[in-house]
């Protein structure tokens, strides 16, 4: 991978996260649908990554696979749990939301499969690849 292409890794995954932050307070704020708990963990690992990869891309910092990778593939991890209840590979009764919005609950129903913990986990997979890539060529 040639270094230019390197270089545009942290672009890629800024603007992901910021496609995912727009997307999730239009769900909310425009659209009206009120988060889940997973949703909200979801969100509470993906804004940070909008600062963080801003930052990084700023200050031109090699190590910034560093700073994204634990948001990212955490936010990974919960939006597949929360995808799996959704699509009942996991039963419900496993799913923390006790009280308000149920985390089975699809608020949106695109195509038969794409739900909002879908989205979000597209998101973080693309952030996640282009940081584990990013990382990589740094080694080469």
């Amino acid at each position: 991978m040639g270094q230019a292409m390197r270089n545009l890794l942290p672009y890629l995954a800024w603007a992901t996260a910021l496609a995912a932050v727009g997307g999730s307070l239009y769900f909310s704020e425009v659209a009206g649908l009120t988060p889940c708990l997973l949703c909200w963990y979801q969100r509470i690992l993906m804004f940070p990554l909008l600062v963080i990869l801003t930052v990084g891309i700023l200050r031109v910092d090699p190590k910034i696979h560093w700073y994204v990778l634990p948001f990212s593939l955490t936010g990974m991890g919960v939006a597949v749990y929360h995808y799996l209840l959704q699509i009942a590979v996991i039963p419900e009764k496993l799913a923390p939301c006790t009280a308000g919005v149920s985390c089975v609950a699809k608020q949106i129903f695109w195509l038969h499969f794409i739900t909002i913990p879908f989205l979000s986990l597209i998101a973080f997979a693309i952030i996640s690849t282009a940081m584990v890539v990013y990382a990589k060529a740094e080694t080469k």
